[in-house]
């Protein structure tokens, strides 16, 4: 990973933090700038910010657990205050492809119950159109040959995520997933994913539409900016 682009992450998740206040229930997102967020969310709590959480998946759920922050049962609670995760891409629409971290259907849910979702980046996530990262789609391993089929059979390939060994990457949900490459950027992403979720055995796709209120953005410069 190419040092500005650590900056960028490690900055945008401390901007992050100034729209947490005491009190609230927060979403806690997965992957690699999630993580600086947690770090940072972890040293204020430290300090005495009284705040609750839940985690999108096991990694970052552990992580906020060695840190000391509450953690409340996802199945007792309806809404969270505030979700603060990371992106893969972001169009100026604020639309997102996300689940590079394999934990997309968990963060859709927790960014769906909150009242509000920020979206940490540093500035190589933008996008002018999404599509060059690949989209991750969670699919029940049950019938998985034929759900692939039915995939390709509208028109999109891809192959199914890998651990380095070779065996099927796993999602918490005990899922697996398959990423999607697109030929070209993607005009309309909507009527995708709308397709992807008709065929039985998709869980969800990584495309995140009407969730992010606002994405901070992290430069190299150690500057953030603030997309509304």
């Amino acid at each position: 990973m190419e040092m500005g682009n650590e900056i960028g992450k490690d900055v945008a998740s401390k901007k992050a933090l100034e729209f947490v206040q005491s009190g609230m229930r927060l979403g806690l997102g997965t992957g690699s700038t999630a993580a600086f967020f947690i770090k940072h969310l972890i040293e204020k709590y430290q300090q005495g910010l009284k705040v609750e959480a839940v985690a999108t998946s096991i990694a970052s759920q552990k992580m906020a657990k060695i840190g000391g922050i509450p953690l409340l049962d996802i199945n007792a609670i309806t809404y969270l205050d505030l979700t603060i995760d990371g992106a893969d891409e972001i169009d100026p629409k604020k639309r997102l492809i996300k689940g590079g971290g394999g934990a997309l259907v968990r963060e859709k849910i927790i960014a769906s119950m909150s009242r509000e979702m920020i979206v940490i980046a540093d500035e190589s996530k933008l996008v002018e159109k999404l599509g060059t990262h690949p989209l991750p789609v969670e699919v029940i391993p049950f019938g998985a040959g034929a759900t692939k089929k039915h995939m390709e059979d509208k028109g999109f390939s891809g192959k199914w995520r890998k651990n380095s060994d070779g065996t099927p990457y796993i999602t918490d949900n005990q899922n697996w997933i398959f990423d999607i490459t697109f030929p070209s950027t993607i005009d309309e992403p909507e009527p995708i994913h709308n397709s992807l979720l008709s065929i039985p055995g998709i869980v969800d796709t990584g495309f995140f539409f009407h969730l992010a209120k606002q994405c901070v953005i992290g430069k190299q410069d150690g500057t953030t900016h603030i997309i509304e």
